[in-house]
């Protein structure tokens, strides 16, 4: 079973800044974002912002990297 890490609301902040400026996401990050987006523990902003990483993710605008 994945680990299953909550993040705040800073944490969301800093993972879609890094991801979003590097052009990359880390696979054990991406793998908490949807965690903690399944459970729903989240706020709206939260949401959509995790959101917009998964579409960059699809749309190849982001890379996944180990």
């Amino acid at each position: 079973m994945p680990d299953q890490t909550f993040l705040n609301k800073s944490n969301v902040a800093d993972v879609f800044g890094q991801a979003w400026s590097s052009g990359r996401i880390t696979y054990s990050a991406r793998q908490q974002l949807q965690a903690a987006f399944l459970n729903g523990v989240l706020s709206e902003d939260e949401c959509a912002a995790i959101d917009r990483l998964f579409h960059a993710v699809r749309r190849g605008w982001l890379k996944i990297i180990d």
